[in-house]
């Protein structure tokens, strides 16, 4: 193996954030006049929203995980919590996504590739056999096929003996970030929302321990946003959503305790420590002053943190484990309530169960030999610290308040406004990687050949396709074809109802036994399909 290591081409250094912001070359105290910094646990919560933080109890280490079968992902879940993992994250393969069943033509090749399937009631028993469902916070990233998702959830600790009102969670439902970055929706926007809706309204009714919805920054940021775009497009996202749960009939108070968000973590370690804090202000201000918020519970944002997998690099893959530690240390530092690390090697392949060790035991050193969590907020003060805080929310403020003048984000994206701003953001800071302004180790800088021999990475096996076809057929041959047809019928007539909520349908339908596909096929006969643009 040559240790030859090349240099990058002479180009001057940026010293500047990704959301290019100018770093001082020393910072002093803030200005006069600027807001008190306050306290942990009090208005506007820069600090964190809890008093003693991380004293008081531990981020909920969650680490995402799904791929192949159910059984196969239930045996990955355990041997987590058996690591000492507190909750799980439940990654759903492409035909999941979309609502297309094991069977479908356009299925085939992707079958348990980026994720586990989970196409019946009968999967989602298997993916969670033996996990006390009622003791363990569960997080299902499903966005279009949320709703169904958590009706099999349901359906499937119903049959367990653990009624929907004992359940812990969240599931993500954001379907709005999906037109801005990510491509997984079925139905046009309007219907899209109303099933988002459907379910918040539900979940606040009945399964009060789950929060029904996390609205998303971090697929924004991973498709090349800046930290100033994921946080303002995020929170532009998050009041169609609220706005929408009020037209419903919902209290702010009612609904606003349970809304959750997710962000990433990338690479500048000050800006996004700097990023949770001010994100935490605009929250509080967004509630307070333009929603009339009174619950401290609405007031105070509650976010999931998972490291950017976009800055993971498939050259020297274990300087991903540095990435990651410092992304995770940020996170903790900005006051995450749970967080997910990244395996050192998925910018090659699904994570390998030593690589998905490693990630969590990154968050059990944090945790456990730092010393970070003794204290609340304890980057606070610093002088760089609170000046970035500063001048994020302030251009978050901006950023948000342009969205609001175009009439909202709904609209925005009709236009294609944040998917363009995105865009020329992901190409600025590609330039600046290729241009080696911005240096990345490994890559543009302190780059070798690699020799020897291929890394071990996790393989998915094509029998699994096969294999859940199979299962899929015993499940419709061993069902009452009848009471599930009566069920999808039933659906379908209430998806033809504007104002009647869909969410008890399909419950209903999954528990007759309906699949996944079945369900989805009913609503896109209703609601059409969206092919963007």
């Amino acid at each position: 193996m040559s240790t030859e290591e090349t240099q990058a081409p002479p180009a001057a250094p940026l010293h500047q954030t990704p959301s290019g912001i100018e770093i001082q070359r020393a910072y002093g105290p803030r200005a006069e006049g600027a807001p008190a910094v306050g306290r942990a646990g009090e208005a506007p919560f820069t600090r964190g929203i809890h008093k003693t933080m991380y004293r008081g109890r531990l981020w909920t280490m969650r680490q995402y995980a799904g791929f192949g079968t159910a059984s196969e992902t239930n045996k990955r879940f355990r041997w987590l919590l058996s690591q000492g993992q507190t909750g799980l994250s439940t990654a759903f393969d492409l035909p999941t996504q979309i609502g297309l069943d094991a069977d479908d033509a356009k299925a085939k090749g992707e079958v348990g590739r980026v994720g586990v399937h989970v196409g019946t009631l009968a999967d989602m028993e298997t993916l969670f056999d033996g996990i006390p469902m009622d003791e363990v916070s569960t997080s299902l990233t499903i966005n279009a096929t949320a709703p169904l998702l958590l009706a099999f959830y349901v359906a499937a600790a119903k049959k367990t003996g653990v009624a929907a009102a004992n359940l812990r969670g969240t599931l993500q439902n954001d379907i709005l970030k999906e037109y801005v970055a990510r491509g997984t929706y079925i139905y046009p926007p309007v219907p899209s929302l109303r099933l988002v809706t459907d379910t918040i309204e539900y979940s606040t009714r009945h399964i009060p321990g789950f929060h029904p919805i996390s609205i998303s920054g971090y697929h924004i940021r991973e498709a090349g946003a800046t930290a100033v775009q994921e946080l303002a497009f995020t929170f532009a996202n998050a009041e169609v959503y609220a706005k929408s749960a009020l037209d419903r009939g919902l209290g702010i108070d009612e609904f606003g305790p349970r809304l959750a968000f997710f962000f990433g973590c990338h690479n500048h370690f000050l800006e996004e420590i700097a990023k949770f804090r001010a994100a935490r202000r605009v929250w509080h201000r967004i509630m307070k002053d333009d929603y009339g918020a009174k619950d401290p519970k609405t007031l105070a944002l509650k976010f999931h943190v998972q490291t950017c997998g976009s800055t993971l690099t498939s050259q020297q893959p274990l300087n991903n484990v540095i990435r990651v530690s410092l992304q995770a240390m940020a996170a903790v530092l900005g006051g995450a309530q749970s967080l997910h690390t990244n395996a050192y090697d998925e910018a090659l392949a699904l994570p390998t169960e030593e690589s998905a060790q490693v990630a969590l035991r990154t968050q059990q050193v944090l945790a456990h030999e730092t010393g970070v969590p003794d204290t609340a907020d304890p980057a606070g003060g610093a002088y760089a610290i609170e000046a970035l805080t500063d001048e994020i929310e302030a251009k978050v403020w901006e950023r948000l308040t342009k969205i609001r003048e175009g009439g909202g984000m709904l609209k925005a994206i009709e236009q294609g406004i944040p998917q363009s701003e995105i865009q020329e953001a992901s190409y600025k800071y590609q330039r600046e990687i290729e241009t080696a302004q911005r240096r990345i180790v490994g890559v543009n800088c302190f780059a070798h050949e690699e020799t020897g021999g291929a890394r071990k990475t996790l393989k998915v096996s094509a029998k699994v396709e096969t294999e859940q076809k199979r299962r899929l057929a015993s499940f419709k041959k061993s069902r009452t074809g009848a009471k599930a047809k009566k069920a999808l019928e039933a659906l379908k007539g209430a998806a033809a109802s504007p104002k009647e909520n869909l969410f008890p349908h399909i419950l209903e339908a999954v528990e007759r036994h309906a699949t996944l596909g079945e369900i989805c096929g009913e609503l896109r006969g209703v609601f059409g399909e969206y092919h963007g643009g």
